[in-house]
C-alpha cells in the first residue's frame, strides 16, 4: 500500500509531518510548496488501496482533489486549522479539524499522539506565532524556559523558510528540510548541529535586518499597511515580518503587500484575536483569498486593486478596533 503525505511548507506543516514520522507513521511521498502554495491534494493520484495524510492545507481548497481520493478507494487522514467548509461524510476519511484560534495543525497532531513528540509541537506552535501556545507544550515536555527559547527561534525561522513566490526564493526546500529534520528527533540537538537549519537561521537573521527600515505605506485608526519592495528578500520575509509587525502594533489589524515578479502583489494580514471581523473572512471577499482567524492571506491581487484594496482594508478594520 502506498502513502502520501501532503504538507504546508511552513513550520507548522513541517513540525506536523516530522511527529507522526517519529511516531512510527509509514514511509511515503512527500508533496508540499512554498507556503502560500496550498492547492496540493491534486497532485496525488487516487488510487484504491492507498492511503494519504494532509496537513496543514485548507479543505475547502482541496476539496474536490479529497472527493477524487475518496471515490478511489484512497483513506484520507486529515489535519487542519483552517477554513474548511462542509466536511465530506465518508467512511475513508479522517478528519482532524480546528479552526480555533489558539489552535495550529501541529498542536492536533501533539493531541493525536497524546504528545508523544511534544517538543517539536511546541516548535510548530511557535512558528505559527502561537507563542503562549509554544511556551505550554515546552513547559508540558519539562524543557525549561532557555530551551523554551530555542524552539521559539528553530520555529520562527524554518517558518520563515517557507515563504516566497517560487521554490527558488527560498533557502532551503521544504521538502528537503522535512528529510533534514528527520534526521533530528531532538528540536534542540537540530539547533544545534544540523547545517541546514543553520543556513536558515543565518538568512533570517540577514533577511530580517533589510526589513528593519519599513515603513507604513497607510496607517489609520485600527488599521496599518505596509508595501514591501520588489526584491526575493522581501517575499522571503513577508510571513514573519506580518507576524512581529502584528505584535509591534497590537490591537490593530495588520497588512503586508509583497510585489510579485509576475505583477500584482501576495497580500499578509494579520488581526487580533478578539476582531469582531477574522482575517480569514475579510481576505475571502477577493479572488485567491483565505486563511484563519487571526492570520489570513490574498495569494495575487492585482496592482491596479490597491487602493480599492487598502481603502476595504481600513474601512473593514477601523469599524473592528476603533
Amino acid at each position: 500500500m502506498t502513502h502520501t503525505y501532503v504538507f504546508n511548507g511552513d513550520a507548522d506543516g513541517l513540525c506536523a509531518l516530522q511527529q507522526l514520522r517519529l511516531a512510527g507513521g509509514p514511509p511515503g511521498r512527500l508533496v508540499t510548496g512554498v507556503k502560500r502554495d496550498i492547492a496540493l491534494v491534486e497532485r496525488v493520484t487516487p488510487e484504491a488501496g492507498s492511503s494519504c495524510t494532509v496537513l496543514d492545507v485548507s479543505l475547502d481548497v482541496n476539496r474536490a482533489a479529497v472527493l477524487a481520493l475518496l471515490a478511489a478507494g484512497t483513506h484520507v487522514r486529515y489535519f487542519d486549522h483552517h477554513f474548511a467548509g462542509d466536511i465530506p461524510t465518508d467512511a475513508g476519511l479522517e478528519p482532524h479539524i480546528d479552526l480555533a484560534p489558539n489552535v495550529c495543525t501541529s498542536i492536533l497532531v501533539d493531541r493525536y499522539l497524546e504528545g508523544r513528540c511534544r517538543s517539536w509541537a511546541a516548535v510548530g506552535a511557535f512558528g505559527d506565532s502561537l507563542t503562549d501556545e509554544g511556551r505550554a507544550l515546552a513547559a508540558q515536555a519539562g524543557l525549561s524556559s532557555d530551551d523554551a527559547e530555542i524552539l521559539r527561534a528553530v520555529g520562527t525561522a524554518i517558518n520563515y523558510n517557507g515563504y516566497g513566490e517560487s521554490l527558488t526564493d527560498l533557502h532551503v526546500p521544504p521538502a528537503d528540510l522535512a528529510e533534514e529534520m528527520l534526521r533530528h528527533p531532538d528540536p534542540l540537538e537540530f539547533a544545534a548541529r544540523s547545517q541546514v537549519y543553520h543556513r536558515v537561521a543565518e538568512g533570517y537573521r540577514t533577511d530580517m535586518a533589510l526589513a528593519a527600515d519599513v515603513r507604513p505605506a497607510r496607517q489609520s485608526s485600527g488599521a496599518v499597511l505596509f508595501v514591501l519592495p520588489d526584491a526575493p528578500w522581501a517575499r522571503r520575509v513577508s510571513g514573519t515580518l506580518a507576524n512581529d509587525l502584528a505584535k509591534a502594533h497590537a490591537g490593530e489589524a495588520v497588512a503586508l503587500l509583497s510585489p510579485k515578479t509576475s505583477g500584482g502583489y501576495l497580500v499578509s494580514v494579520r488581526v487580533p484575536r478578539d476582531a469582531r471581523v477574522s482575517a480569514e473572512a475579510f481576505c475571502r471577499k477577493f479572488p485567491t483569498g483565505g486563511g484563519r482567524k487571526t492570520a489570513a492571506g490574498i495569494n495575487h491581487l492585482p496592482a491596479e486593486a490597491l487602493n480599492e484594496f487598502g481603502s476595504a482594508f481600513e474601512n473593514e478594520f477601523k469599524a473592528v478596533t476603533a
